[in-house]
């Protein structure tokens, strides 16, 4: 008998431990061998791409913008090299920390930076998100010096905009700054990314699909702190093709520097095309100071102002448009024929309707006038009584023909229409009938009437252009950066006006004896070089019943407006300009269109050296002042 070492019943219990040391085997085996399935089959593809991003990224390289230049090749808007300061969050462990040592280095504080990666942060953790543009040497120095207790922070060379010459135009270049999530949900911003920056405002806004360029690539890779140690294949960014624009530089200077630190607007037009060589809005701002990126306080403190810096007055800005309406008012006269040019009327200072009594803005009167003299001495009552047999109805359709009660065209946005009332209208939104009262206020510009600075610029461009409406043109043409080809850009056809010639010509000689004669409210501006025509306008911002007359405070004085044309013979200008609060309109506004309609007229070499400031100082106005209509 063979020699047995464990009893039987111990033999089968070891066996029955091993079946289970096996089954417990097999199990961890097959759990191991699931989770390595799991790993590389199903969740392969997220970690494979989790591996890349420590090793190789994706970065999108910026397109410079296309630059922006006057009509005669001044560059107005140009790229500068800038440093950027980017953070990725997905390169991050202790985040605050990283954010307090990046702090104290760009002084920056916290809660800022924190803001602005909350605001900008997308869904995947290594898409770079900007902190802040256009570091100085000593902030790349102290960055790149303390790279290793800095992961996830890098520095990019790209470039920024900068607007040449400062606040000059900014109204009308505007500024750029970086797209919006609701942006980014608009059809036209579909191929652009986040953190892209886009025109936000001024020609930069409306020609943003012109100059914003094409986007390039550029695969790196990357070390374990997330800084950039080669590229592994890139594609350049295509720059954005230059445009440029009808503004004469010399003209915008100019008008810039006679409004001065005023709160006001000055527009010059082409009355042949409609384009415009100038437009100032005052206050102003610096696009360079928000281009660059602004905080949040610093943006409220701007929006907040109560001078409204923002505010482009040209387009945005609606006032009662005073006398200078009561060219629209002879216009209506003349074509329906309630009285021909040599018809004469009494003033005596006041108009009579019912029991109330309308002044005129001269309280002993004008005496006799017909047409003519009521332009050029600016009579109220006879448009008092001419408006009133018009009718409200009539004068709001001849102003649609000159352009006003609705926006221009322009190509900016937010275009204001400004009023140009109508029985209907008072009805629909005031639930009140019409009075002929109201009609006699809105007879010289006043009332419920309300325009633009634009609008009432096309509408003396109109004159002076034979009774040919143009809308307002502001690109000349555009360059291809590729192929360095210019292409031109037609200006709209002009809308002809159906007023007849003899009526224009009526007018024009009246317009030109607001400046040349010795009654006329704008005799004080008359030039030595070349003739010119215009009307002036002191539109009310308060009642005279409100206020005494020598106690109005200057944020209750009249607005001051004066809209001309030169030469007479041939207009190749039309100027308007209007001063908030200035006073009266011959005093106040009429020199400054004087002086930028020299500018335009008298051959000058054209400035192209930037300057700081473009505001200065304006002369002292005249005080040969005779408007107040």
């Amino acid at each position: 008998m063979g020699v047995r070492f464990f009893p039987q019943e111990e033999e089968r219990e070891l066996e029955s431990k091993s079946y289970w040391f096996l089954a417990i085997l097999i199990t961890g085996l097959a759990l191991l061998l699931l989770r390595a399935w799991h790993l590389q089959i199903t969740k392969g593809a997220y970690y494979l791409e989790l591996s890349e991003n420590n090793r190789l990224r994706v970065v999108e390289t910026p397109a410079p913008r296309g630059r922006i230049f006057d009509r005669n090749g001044a560059l107005l808007v140009n790229n500068v090299p800038s440093f950027n300061l980017y953070v990725v969050l997905g390169d991050i462990k202790q985040r605050e920390q990283v954010i307090r040592r990046i702090s104290q280095i760009i002084n920056i504080p916290i809660d800022e930076i924190t803001e602005q990666i909350q605001k900008k942060k997308k869904g995947d953790p290594y898409h770079p998100i900007k902190i802040k543009e256009d570091l100085t040497m000593r902030e790349v120095a102290v960055i790149e010096g303390h790279g290793l207790q800095l992961p996830g922070i890098k520095i990019e060379a790209e470039y920024k905009r900068q607007a040449v010459f400062g606040s000059l135009a900014a109204h009308l270049l505007g500024y750029v700054g970086e797209i919006t999530q609701d942006q980014l949900k608009q059809e036209k911003y579909q191929t652009i990314n986040g953190g892209s920056i886009i025109g936000k405002y001024g020609v930069e806004q409306s020609f943003d699909a012109i100059l914003r360029g094409t986007s390039g690539e550029k695969k790196i890779e990357v070390d374990a702190l997330g800084h950039e140690q080669q590229v592994v294949k890139e594609i350049l960014p295509l720059r954005g093709d230059d445009i440029y624009l009808t503004m004469d530089l010399k003209v915008q200077k100019t008008a810039e520097n006679v409004l001065a630190d005023r709160p006001g607007a000055i527009v010059a037009l082409n009355p042949k095309n409609g384009d415009v060589l100038a437009m100032v809005s005052h206050p102003s701002f610096n696009p360079n100071d928000i281009s660059g990126g602004i905080s949040t306080k610093t943006w409220q403190t701007l929006l907040k102002d109560k001078n409204l810096p923002l505010t482009n007055r040209t387009i945005h800005g609606k006032y009662p448009p005073g006398s200078t309406f009561k060219i629209v008012l002879s216009a209506a006269i003349l074509e329906t024929g309630i009285a021909k040019a040599k018809d004469r009327i009494k003033c005596k200072g006041t108009f009579e309707l019912g029991d109330r009594e309308f002044r005129d803005w001269k309280k002993w009167g004008h005496g006799e006038v017909d047409m003519h003299r009521s332009l050029v001495e600016s009579c109220d009552v006879y448009y008092y009584e001419k408006g009133l047999e018009l009718g409200v109805d009539t004068i709001a359709r001849f102003s649609h023909l000159f352009g006003l009660g609705k926006p221009t065209g322009i190509d900016l946005a937010y275009e204001k229409g400004g009023l140009i009332p109508t029985k209907d209208w008072k009805e629909k939104n005031l639930k009140k009938p019409w009075y002929p009262g109201e009609t006699l206020s809105v007879s010289i510009g006043q009332g419920f009437v309300s325009s633009t600075p634009l609008q009432l610029a096309t509408m003396i461009a109109a004159i002076a252009g034979d009774g040919i409406w143009y809308r307002p043109r502001l690109l000349v043409k555009t360059r291809d950066t590729a192929t360095e080809q210019f292409s031109e850009i037609e200006s709209a056809q002009g809308r002809k006006i159906p007023i007849s010639a003899a009526s224009l010509a009526t007018i024009k000689k009246a317009l030109a004896g607001v400046v040349s004669e010795k009654l006329g409210t704008a005799q004080a501006s008359k030039s030595d070089l070349f003739s010119m025509a215009g009307k002036t306008g002191t539109a009310q911002v308060v009642g005279r019943e409100t206020i005494a007359f020598d106690l109005v405070p200057e944020e209750f004085a009249d607005h001051a407006w004066f809209v001309a044309f030169a030469p007479v013979e041939n207009p190749k200008i039309a100027v308007v300009v209007l001063v908030e609060n200035g006073g009266h309109g011959g005093s106040a506004a009429a020199p400054l269109a004087r002086t930028v309609i020299e500018s335009y007229l008298e051959p000058r070499q054209v400035e192209t050296q930037p300057i700081e400031n473009a505001i200065g100082h304006s002369p002292e106005p005249s005080h040969q002042d005779q408007d107040h209509g």
